[in-house]
């Protein structure tokens, strides 16, 4: 991975993974999911000594996006997201109170993240893999020895299909997809420990195709 630092912010009451990614080279970073405490994930920036220069979501759950509001507040930087997860986007306060948790409606997104295509910070370009599942709009960043995976593949575990919207039969594909990528492979999750591909179809049963999502 070069120079390219990663560091994990497990925010929220629903303890969601935030990934701030620092190219030092350029100076620039991005947010992946910041789901709430915006103010600590700015200073986490500040802290690397990089300029923030986007927000990326691999899906649009309101413990995923309650923290962009505060974010552009302090820094007007891009949003991008997969349009298909626009009503969960639009509607995250609504979804949060359903919970019991308050989260803050964010601003519109600027940029749509489609498959095929790439997004970048500095030199560091990444695939942006459509993984529908447990969100319509789902994507994964992939490259550099990473993938972003947000709630399709945790360690051990993988993301609801029994929320709204979810399809089972969906992301057993996939699951089967992310199985293609090198065992070494980081994986970067939603919630949980930081894993890899090779560990995950060691272990994880939904990866050995031992379990299987639920409604499939």
């Amino acid at each position: 991975m070069s120079h390219l630092r990663v560091q994990q912010l497990t925010v929220g009451p629903l303890e969601e993974n935030c990934w701030l990614l620092a190219d030092p080279d350029s100076a620039q970073a991005v947010l992946v999911d910041p789901g709430d405490e915006a103010d600590r994930l700015l200073d986490a920036v500040d802290a690397s000594g990089c300029t923030l220069s986007a927000i990326w979501l691999t899906h649009c759950h309101f413990d995923h996006v309650g923290g962009v509001a505060g974010v552009v507040r302090r820094r007007e930087v891009p949003i991008y997201r997969h349009p298909a997860d626009e009503y969960f986007y639009a509607n995250a306060a609504s979804s949060a109170a359903r919970w019991g948790l308050a989260v803050e409606n964010p601003p519109a997104a600027t940029h749509d993240l489609a498959e095929p295509g790439t997004i970048t910070l500095g030199a560091y370009a990444f695939d942006i893999w459509h993984v529908p599942g447990h969100a319509p709009g789902h994507v994964a960043f992939v490259g550099h020895g990473l993938c972003i995976s947000g709630d399709v593949l945790f360690a051990g575990s993988i993301g609801r299909t029994d929320l709204p919207l979810c399809d089972a039969g969906l992301m057993q594909q996939s699951l089967a997809r992310l199985a293609t990528l090198n065992a070494d492979t980081r994986v970067l999750p939603g919630h949980g420990v930081m894993t890899s591909i090779g560990r995950e179809m060691a272990s994880n049963p939904f990866m050995r195709g031992v379990a299987r999502p639920i409604g499939s």
